[in-house]
């Protein structure tokens, strides 16, 4: 079924976790919904998104690529910076815990 949450934009990318998913729109932004627990939708809590909601924390950032995972996530942005956030046991965040 088609995610109306999407009409009017161009999604230019999308990536599927366990219970979480991630679109890129034409305009660089990045979306998620599904699951929120570990924080794996990036929006700082653990609520579940019933309908696309736009990541905040890429404001103003141009977001190119995105990979969710089981448990965590990585997205890339146009200046070549990598951000990962979710579930970080086992150091697979790469921040250094």
């Amino acid at each position: 079924k088609k995610i109306e949450a999407f009409a009017g934009q161009r999604v230019v990318a999308v990536s599927a976790g366990a219970s979480h998913s991630f679109a890129i729109t034409a305009d660089s932004n990045l979306w998620s919904w599904g699951s929120g627990l570990h924080g794996w939708l990036g929006h700082g809590d653990d609520q579940t998104q019933l309908l696309p909601r736009k990541v905040e924390a890429f404001a103003g950032k141009c977001v190119v690529a995105v990979s969710a995972g089981a448990y965590h996530n990585l997205a890339r942005t146009g200046d070549g910076a990598v951000f990962a956030w979710g579930k970080g046991g086992h150091g697979c965040l790469g921040h250094g815990e």
